[in-house]
């Protein structure tokens, strides 16, 4: 009997020991494919750290100036307007016909477009109370100027008085801008210097497309404004936003903006700050030409040409370098060729 149970004993012992090395062997074998042979590691191994190393040169080249990577110039592109003496537009003229000089230097022109290019527009329009004998035919011009968007333009609206106040923000939905109008009221004062800057700011920061405008609309009885020359001419060079401004002359209100000598250091000023942008200044003398003026600013937006070039530096010193068109057709006729000022050479 002790011989039997002995066996027994044995024998489950046996088959409890096989079943564990069975049990080892299928987990083994399930675990395996998971982990690469010793030889693949090392393959994978060698091709990350050889990405890493890639990168790192990458890098070098382009900190310290290596030579295996060059970080090409960028395009710097001017929108350009060119009129005769008498202030008709010119068309059709080609390369051949513009030079370019970058500080005072000559550029080669890469090419030279005269096709219609989408706007990001701002609409700018004083709300002080002083306006509100003009808010009415004003209200049209900008209507006229929404009404004369295409497709591919978007516009934004603003009211300043001592604040500038956002109406509509950017869109290409013209009903909505239209609507927008009639939220316009008069009331206090005018900080025409600072809306410039506010606007001029959001149009750069917020506009889509690279052609970027603000038309002004104000009396000009600035009384309000923190900013001084200076500070605008300095932000209207960084946003390059060229500015329109339709400015309503009162040369009898001595005690205003735009009084006696006052009135012509204003309009003097703001000249300036529209030409140096690519733009123009007006000053109508009765309200009711403001919608001739705003149909002429539309035009004025679209026929303009587009001189690209490489600049024949290197460059990217976060200065401002300025820029000189110059258009002659080979004719007698004196051409007038206005864009930007300048442009910084961001890093």
């Amino acid at each position: 009997m002790r011989h039997r149970e002995q066996v027994r004993v044995i024998v489950v012992i046996a088959l409890v020991c096989a079943c564990l090395r069975l049990a080892i062997g299928l987990a083994t074998a399930q675990k395996s494919p998971q982990t690469p042979p010793a030889n693949q590691r090392s393959g994978d191994q060698q091709k990350k750290d050889q990405q890493r190393q890639e990168t790192r040169t990458v890098r070098q080249s382009q900190d310290t100036g290596g030579e295996s990577i060059k970080i090409p110039t960028e395009m710097v592109q001017l929108d350009v307007k060119v009129t005769d003496q008498n202030g008709r537009q010119v068309s059709g003229l080609t390369k051949n016909d513009f030079a370019v000089y970058e500080d005072k230097v000559s550029q080669s022109i890469e090419a030279v477009s005269s096709e219609e290019a989408p706007v990001s527009m701002g609409l700018v329009i004083d709300t002080s109370g002083s306006m509100q004998s003009k808010l009415l035919t004003v209200s049209e011009a900008a209507r006229g100027l929404i009404r004369q968007m295409r497709p591919d333009d978007e516009a934004f609206l603003v009211q300043f008085k001592t604040e500038a106040d956002l109406l509509q923000e950017f869109t290409s939905n013209r009903r909505a801008l239209e609507a927008a109008l009639g939220n316009l009221y008069t009331s206090g004062g005018t900080a025409l210097l600072d809306a410039i800057i506010a606007t001029a700011d959001h149009a750069q920061e917020k506009g889509k497309r690279r052609r970027k405008a603000l038309v002004v609309i104000t009396d000009g009885l600035d009384k309000n404004s923190s900013a001084k020359e200076k500070k605008v001419m300095e932000v209207m060079k960084q946003d390059e936003v060229q500015v329109y401004l339709v400015g309503f002359v009162d040369e009898e209100n001595s005690g205003g903006f735009f009084g006696g000598s006052p009135a012509k250091k204003a309009k003097e000023l703001l000249t300036r700050l529209a030409e140096d942008s690519g733009g123009r200044a007006f000053f109508p003398t009765d309200v009711k030409e403001t919608p001739a003026i705003a149909a002429q600013i539309a035009k004025d937006l679209r026929a303009q040409y587009v001189i690209s070039y490489y600049p024949n530096h290197d460059m990217r010193d976060g200065l401002f370098h300025t820029v000189r068109v110059v258009a002659n057709h080979g004719d007698n006729r004196k051409l007038i060729a206005r864009t930007r000022q300048g442009y910084f050479a961001r890093n």
